[in-house]
């Protein structure tokens, strides 16, 4: 007799995102069809996605998924920070299944055994994983996208350089001949004044666009910017690169004063995608 499955299951549903399954789709499927993208050639081989609730943030998101769409991917790894539980180093999930109301997403075992080989620092475990939204709030969109996919969740409980570094040079190591997708989980600044957000968000926009990953956690680690998943976003950005992706595109921009209409204190949203592009073949 095989063991219980281990059901990671949602804990932001009708908070982050609708809980019933009907209205969840067709809240995804609505945001999708708003999107307009110019064509964009090449492999995705990593995008960056917000994680406040849809009402906020799902229009943004939309347009990294939306370029997924038509795509298939073997395994996709979402890195996300840690917002409600405080550890040192990285934590993979160690269950079988992420669910939604849309259904589960089978943990991709292989993939997580491998990321785990002679690595101190990153674990199997559910800390992190508990009641983070981060990560949850990806998986309904890759579900309307991607009709098949398996996933590595994991969470970042340290940002510093040390571990970036490390988390990237371990994916490098397991993905660079497999069709693995990765997604960077974060919001940009917190609470600043509409025009202050705006200014030190476009910090991260322009060096999310330079596609410097070692620059780019410079000025994390200096606080030139804000990004509550700078790491995720960071470790995406140079496994990415290490893999082949040769260009960034910035998908979309807005912040909650844009949806909200109050300018007071707002937060930062941004999709963008890393992309392997055949220029000259």
């Amino acid at each position: 007799m095989s063991e219980k499955e281990i059901v990671r299951a949602p804990t932001v549903a009708g908070m982050f995102y609708e809980k019933s399954p009907t209205e969840l789709r067709k809240n995804i499927d609505e945001l999708l069809n708003r999107v307009q993208l110019p064509k964009v050639e090449g492999t995705v081989r990593a995008i960056v996605s917000p994680h406040a609730g849809y009402v906020y943030s799902g229009f943004t998101a939309a347009h990294a998924f939306k370029l997924l769409e038509g795509r298939k991917y073997d395994c996709v790894i979402v890195i996300g920070p840690s917002h409600r539980e405080y550890f040192d180093g990285i934590s993979i999930y160690s269950g079988d299944v992420y669910e939604t109301p849309l259904g589960k997403v089978p943990i991709n075992h292989e993939v997580r055994s491998e990321l785990l080989q002679g690595e101190k620092n990153i674990v199997a475990s559910v800390a992190g994983h508990r009641s983070e939204h981060s990560l949850e709030v990806q998986l309904p969109f890759l579900q309307c996208v991607l009709k098949e996919f398996s996933v590595v969740p994991i969470i970042m409980g340290d940002q510093r350089r040390h571990l970036c570094e490390q988390l990237s040079a371990a994916l490098t190591r397991v993905i660079v001949n497999k069709n693995v997708l990765l997604i960077a989980s974060s919001d940009l600044s917190h609470f600043h004044a509409y025009d202050e957000a705006v200014l030190l968000d476009k910090r991260v926009i322009r060096a999310v666009e330079q596609f410097n990953p070692d620059e780019f956690i410079d000025e994390l680690e200096d606080k030139s910017f804000e990004a509550c998943g700078g790491g995720p976003i960071a470790v995406a950005m140079k496994t990415a690169q290490r893999v082949g992706a040769n260009r960034a595109e910035v998908l979309h921009y807005c912040n909650s004063g844009d949806i909200t209409g109050d300018n007071s204190g707002v937060v930062g949203y941004l999709a963008a995608a890393f992309m392997q592009v055949n220029d000259a073949r």
